[in-house]
């Protein structure tokens, strides 16, 4: 399943979602490219997608969930990818 979380990280001056895959990376990286968010949005396990897209992200097939639930689903599949511990 998709999963798109609310737009609440701001970031060079917007807010932003994330849009992840619950099932894979390849099911995440067709929808992206169906819906025309760039390759370069992709962050290890997930997409950055404006807060301005998310209607229309959500309209595509995208399941709104919160962040938490997001992050829950991404773990419970094994797909999510933490960013490295800096020492």
């Amino acid at each position: 399943m998709i999963l798109i979380d609310p737009p609440l990280v701001p970031a060079r001056g917007r807010l932003w979602s994330h849009l992840a895959s619950d099932v894979s990376y390849e099911e995440l990286h067709a929808f992206a490219t169906a819906v025309g968010i760039p390759a370069r949005g992709f962050d290890r396990d997930h997409y950055d997608v404006p807060a301005e897209r998310y209607d229309d992200v959500v309209v595509a097939g995208a399941t709104a969930v919160s962040s938490r639930e997001l992050v829950a689903r991404l773990r419970a599949a094994g797909l999510r990818r933490r960013k490295p511990q800096r020492p």
